[in-house]
Order: C-alpha cells, then sequence, then structure tokens
C-alpha cells in the first residue's frame, strides 16, 4: 500500500490520500482517516480499510480519483511525535569523523549512534531548503526510514521488526559548519540540523517486495546533485538492521505510533556508487587528492533522491529541493 499526504490549509497535518502502485492515481480517505498521524494512532481499525481502496483505486475501481501532482504534497507525515535518526552505515561514519579530526567511538560496531531531532515542522519533499549562511555548510544527507506503531520498551531487535508500518525516504539535511562546535559543548545536534523532508510516499512492507531482508532495504538510492548523477549507494549495507535501531531506541522508554527512525546517510565502500552527502565526497577528495575541492550547498544549488524497485518502479515518488537564502 501506498500512501501520501497533500498540503491543506486546514490542518498541519495535511490530508490523507492512498496513491496508486504507479503514483499516477490518489484518491481521498477522509471517512476512514483524516491524517496519516491519525491512521498510525489507530493503525489496525483503519489499515484494512486502506488496504480496501489502494486495491480498488489500482484496479481503475475508485471514480473519485484525481491525478497526482507531487508539488501539491507534503512530507508523508508533515510532523509527528518523535524522529530519531541513527548511523547505521559504518563507511559514513569513518568518513565524516575524519572530515572533524574526531575519534571514532569505541562501540563503533556494537552499539548504533542515534540523534533526536526536531520533528514539528518537517519540510515538504519539493521546499526549499533555507540558508541562513553559506559559512553553516549546508549537506544534503539521503537515508532510508521506517514508522512505527507503539512500540514497548525494553523491546528485542528481532521483536522490533514487526513494528515497523512504513517505509521513507528522507533528505536529513545537516549543517557541517556548525557540528563541530556544537557537539564539542557535549550535548548533541540541535542549531546544526534543521529541518529535514521526505518523499512524497510512505508504503508498507510488501510495496519492498524481496527487497526487505534482514531488516534492511536492499535497493540503491539515487542522487542527483545540480541535475548530474551523484550517487546510488545500496541501503541493505546497514551494519545494523532497523529492528536494532528501533530497540536501541526504546532501551529505556516506549515509542509512541508514528516515530520515525531514520537509517542514517546510506553509504557504501565502493568508490564507484559515489556518496548521498557532500561531506563524504569533500573527505574522499582529501583522502585522493590532499585537499577538499567541492563546496557546500549554495544558494541555486537543487538536489534529488529517488529509489526505484527491482522491476524499476519510482518507489516513494521524488524528493527535489533547491537552496534559496532564508
Amino acid at each position: 500500500m501506498k500512501l501520501g499526504t497533500l498540503k491543506s490549509k486546514q490542518s498541519r497535518d495535511g490530508e490523507l490520500v492512498v496513491v496508486s502502485q504507479d503514483n499516477k492515481k490518489a484518491v481521498k480517505v477522509k471517512d476512514i482517516a483524516s491524517s496519516l498521524l491519525f491512521a498510525m494512532d489507530h493503525w489496525s481499525e483503519v489499515e484494512p480499510k486502506l488496504q480496501g481502496v489502494y486495491q480498488k483505486l489500482n484496479a481503475g475501481d475508485m471514480p473519485e480519483a484525481f491525478d497526482v501532482d507531487q508539488a501539491q504534497f507534503h512530507s508523508p507525515l508533515p510532523r509527528t511525535f518523535q524522529w530519531a535518526d541513527g548511523s547505521a552505515f559504518i563507511h559514513h561514519i569513518k568518513l565524516v569523523r575524519m572530515a572533524r579530526n574526531a575519534p571514532l567511538p569505541e562501540t563503533l560496531e556494537t552499539v548504533p549512534l542515534m540523534y533526536q531531532g526536531g520533528s514539528d515542522s518537517f519540510l515538504a519533499p519539493t521546499q526549499d531548503i533555507p540558508q541562513v549562511d553559506f559559512e553553516h555548510g549546508t549537506d544534503f544527507e539521503g537515508e532510508v526510514a521506517v514508522v512505527t506503531g507503539d512500540v514497548p520498551m525494553g523491546v528485542s531487535s528481532d521483536e522490533a521488526l514487526k513494528y515497523i508500518r512504513l517505509f521513507l525516504i528522507c533528505n536529513d539535511v545537516s549543517l557541517r559548519g556548525l557540528i563541530p562546535a556544537e557537539l564539542k559543548q557535549g550535548f548533541g545536534f540541535f542549531q546544526s540540523k534543521p529541518s529535514s523532508a521526505f518523499a512524497p510516499f510512505a508504503v508498507t512492507p510488501e510495496e519492498l517486495g524481496s527487497a526487505w531482508k534482514e531488516g534492511r532495504v536492499h535497493l540503491p538510492l539515487n542522487v542527483d546533485y545540480n541535475g548530474e548523477f551523484f550517487g546510488k549507494a545500496n541501503a541493505g549495507q546497514m551494519h545494523f538492521d532497523f529492528g536494532q535501531l528501533i530497540a536501541h531506541a526504546a532501551m529505556t522508554r516506549p515509542l509512541a505510533a508514528g516515530t520515525i527512525i531514520g537509517s542514517g546517510t546510506v553509504s557504501n565502500e565502493d568508490p564507484s556508487v559515489g556518496s548521498s552527502c557532500l561531506a563524504e565526497k569533500r573527505m574522499l577528495e582529501k583522502i585522493n587528492d590532499g585537499e577538499f575541492k567541492t563546496p557546500f550547498m549554495k544558494v541555486g544549488d537543487t538536489i534529488k533522491m529517488q529509489m526505484f524497485s527491482e522491476n524499476g518502479e519510482d518507489i516513494f515518488g521524488t524528493i527535489f529541493q533547491k537552496v534559496t537564502k532564508a
């Protein structure tokens, strides 16, 4: 099943729609759930009804269906109760730590890194990225994420996978110029992590087919920067799987339905697949050529992210954002 959220002047949570598998048609489902956030709170009740609409929509049996215009969509959850972002790709951790001359954690391969981000206002998938100051070092980070149901405290990593309701892809915007000083204070990210954006469509596990296995999405994340290829790293190479990330977040507290857990920047050791963020590319330039060559994002730069199924279908729709002066 594929779900999306239309922008709305009446509600910050937008209006829930069911989207056809080919991303061409959608239908409003206000009589089932007013928003995706409401649906997450009442998933056991509304999920079968939404699935019924999805089947009819794909069969062409919904006369009230309308053409999809992705520009009219917000992130599937324009806001939610929690956004906890992991860093499950060790290659990425090594490169960005090297870039800021920071030591690797002793528990690099045994305990996931995770920060609690702001979840009160996500950007829409085609919304501009506001840049306050070029010196802040605006960067994109391509990720995969999951939306959970209510997760009990102390859940095991194996059991945690059962609480995944939906999958997303994300541009986790980072301000690299602010990160070192902020982390040096010893209290984590805040100003260096502005609003993130998610692709317009959230999908249930069966939409991923055989690519969803071992707690990972085994598909490349396609990233184009300023209209040119930048990366196609495979998300299946997570060191920690989503069950481990969810269990880590729920170790000492339950997670509310609608919690989003991010994978961290998708990253592979194979240099031919490129990168999913500028910080990695810059560090590889430093290693190979002795200096950083690629600047961070400036006003006018664009970033595009998509993930395609094994059959070439656009699963989540497109993130396409431009940097503008705040």
